[in-house]
């Protein structure tokens, strides 16, 4: 289970950067901003790692000889693609009013990733429910957070939790590929 509460964390922190950049934007209502904030974010990144996981236990039988060569690079990708984005994206910026359609949209594009890691839960011993649970209140917690964060101005922290997210998913992609790579 640790292994899927440092999943979610890392998954999180791709909405909790975006939460920071819309705590910036929006210093009124921000406890309503960041409920919102959580909720979006927090179901997304619970529903698309679902979508993946069915996608991943569709296909175990196809790929199951190497399941983890492909769950490392999804992690690998995943995990650089958010490194590169707290460098040279900042979807914030071009927002100018904050409403459901714009939350919705930004849940979406924050839980593709999480989509793509979905396939590789099949991959831990997990009970799937609990796991997806963990995911949506982790992101939901973090996203709140984020808000009231960026709302005093620490647009610091958006970069370094993309960061943080990226190294933590790559870890685990080389975790995956460790644990079950044989030599001979």
């Amino acid at each position: 289970m640790l292994e899927v509460f440092i999943l979610a964390v890392a998954l999180s922190m791709d909405a909790f950067a975006v939460s920071i950049g819309l705590g910036i934007k929006n210093s009124k209502n921000l406890k309503t901003l960041a409920f919102k904030a959580g909720v979006y974010f927090g179901f997304f990144q619970a529903l698309m790692p679902f979508i993946g996981y069915i996608g991943g236990v569709g296909l175990k039988d196809i790929i199951k000889d190497f399941d983890y060569w492909i769950a490392f690079f999804i992690l690998q990708i995943i995990g650089s693609k958010m490194i590169y984005e707290a460098f040279y994206e900042n979807i914030e910026k071009q927002i100018k009013v904050i409403s459901n359609k714009v939350l919705f949209t930004l849940a979406i594009a924050t839980s593709i990733d999480a989509l793509a890691t979905g396939f590789t839960l099949h991959l831990f011993s997990l009970n799937i429910y609990i796991s997806l649970l963990l995911i949506g209140i982790i992101t939901f917690i973090f996203s709140f957070l984020g808000v009231f964060i960026g709302s005093k101005g620490n647009a610091k922290y958006e970069k370094k939790a993309e960061i943080f997210g990226g190294v933590i998913l790559i870890v685990i992609g080389f975790k995956i590929l460790f644990k079950n790579i044989t030599i001979f």
